[in-house]
């Protein structure tokens, strides 16, 4: 095996990197020349990138810091004049002048970057020059207020976490600042994305597939909708009933990813079985209700909630999340695990996530299966306020079925919790 001088090498990487953008920009170019006239194609040619290239390859290794700027110096100037000179033609693109200064780059880069980064950037600019078309109909698709969500969830985890201490909450034992935001960015990507599923993977789901995806973020929000649905469309909601018991069949899945993501795995084993007989249970009863109204073709188009991405409720979420714990370190420490159940009864007509993962960190004075039982009672009290809803929002008898099912389900999990 012939090894060649890590300088040579470098070079042919570089050159040969840099052929290989310097065809595709070319293409690039040539499938914009049918809108622009010959002299606004300018800058763009196989040759020139390549050139660039090993003029920057070889400034870089005479010195890196004079010769390499003052070539960079140039360059900029003359991709400058050509920009302008492209602009006046009617060409506003800045893509061959990026790739310009890109390839001056390649020489460095392949001398000093980890080889990873080096294909990563190839393969981007091949990606951001032959999917022009691709790119340009999702941009114009992308609607301006989910890049402002991105942005939101890069404060959450990017400039709100990091300047988090890890230190423990005053009179909360076992509670720190930083797992109280970490809970925070858990159920907000996993809303997240169950919502970015129900609005653009499947913007027009139908009945049963809005209760899976609306029980990923929110069973109890999921109910609502469908119950509204079955009141306005009393004819064609055979399928809201069985949504509905599959959506609260989700939450039984979302409950024990939360827990085991957050890395209490022993809690998370001790509700495989129950969550885990009730998740099948649910699917078996919403299966067979969708089975009965089989033929019937109805549609859910109302989103099942608003975008759960946001600051506002990513701090409501925290602010519970302090205030459960504390109410529960109050309860446990005067009424034991007798009052924990009581609280977590009373809970579950709330929202019952910051409840569950606020125990689940806090270290009070019940034992592990006490705080088993809680989680199970809160659930079971969150699906009586669910049937109640059912009830209440279709004025429709057809949900009836979903609301004795959810009611039997409590009764289940009382039944395990407290024996």
């Amino acid at each position: 095996m012939i090894l060649l001088p890590p300088l040579l090498s470098g070079f042919l990487g570089t050159v040969g990197l840099a052929l290989i953008i310097g065809l595709e920009l070319h293409a690039y170019r040539r499938r914009g020349e049918g809108a622009l006239p010959p002299e606004a194609q300018g800058f763009g040619t196989t040759r020139t990138v390549t050139l660039i290239a090993a003029l920057g390859f070889v400034l870089w290794v005479i010195a890196p810091i004079t010769p390499f700027c003052v070539g960079l110096g140039v360059l900029g100037l003359g991709l400058i004049l050509d920009y302008r000179k492209r602009v006046k033609a009617g060409d506003t693109s800045l893509v061959p002048t990026v790739i310009g200064l890109i390839a001056y780059a390649l020489g460095p880069l392949m001398l000093t970057a980890p080889l990873a980064m080096i294909a990563a950037l190839t393969v981007l600019i091949l990606l951001a020059l032959g999917e022009q078309v691709k790119i340009r109909r999702f941009s114009d698709a992308f609607p301006t207020e989910e890049g402002v969500t991105l942005a939101k969830f890069l404060i959450l985890a990017g400039l709100i976490y990091p300047l988090l201490p890890g230190t423990e909450v005053p009179y909360l034992s076992g509670i720190t600042w930083t797992k109280i935001w970490v809970a925070v960015l858990v159920i907000s990507g996993i809303s997240y994305l169950g919502y970015l599923a129900h609005r653009y993977v499947f913007p027009r789901a139908g009945t049963l597939l809005t209760g899976v995806l609306g029980g990923l973020y929110s069973s109890t929000a999921a109910t609502v909708v469908l119950a509204r649905s079955c009141q306005a469309e009393p004819d064609s909601a055979a399928l809201a009933p069985a949504a509905v018991i599959i959506a609260t069949a989700m939450m039984y899945v979302r409950l024990l990813a939360l827990i085991a993501l957050l890395g209490h795995t022993n809690t998370a084993l001790a509700l495989v079985l129950p969550f885990g007989g009730l998740f099948m249970a649910s699917l078996a009863v919403g299966g067979l209700l969708a089975w009965r109204a089989r033929g019937t073709q109805t549609q859910s188009h109302e989103a099942v909630s608003a975008n759960p991405l946001d600051l506002p409720v990513a701090f409501l979420f925290a602010i519970l999340f302090v205030f459960f714990a504390g109410v529960t370190q109050v309860v446990t420490m005067r009424f034991g695990a007798a009052g924990l159940h009581v609280l977590s009864f009373v809970v579950g007509f709330s929202d019952i996530d910051p409840f569950i993962l606020s125990l689940l960190d806090g270290k009070f004075a019940v034992s592990a299966s006490a705080v088993t039982g809680a989680v199970l009672i809160a659930s079971a009290s969150n699906n009586i306020l669910k049937a109640a809803y059912a009830m209440i929002f279709s004025r429709n008898r057809t949900m009836a079925p979903a609301a004795i099912w959810l009611g039997f389900t409590a009764v289940v999990s009382f039944v395990i919790a407290l024996f």
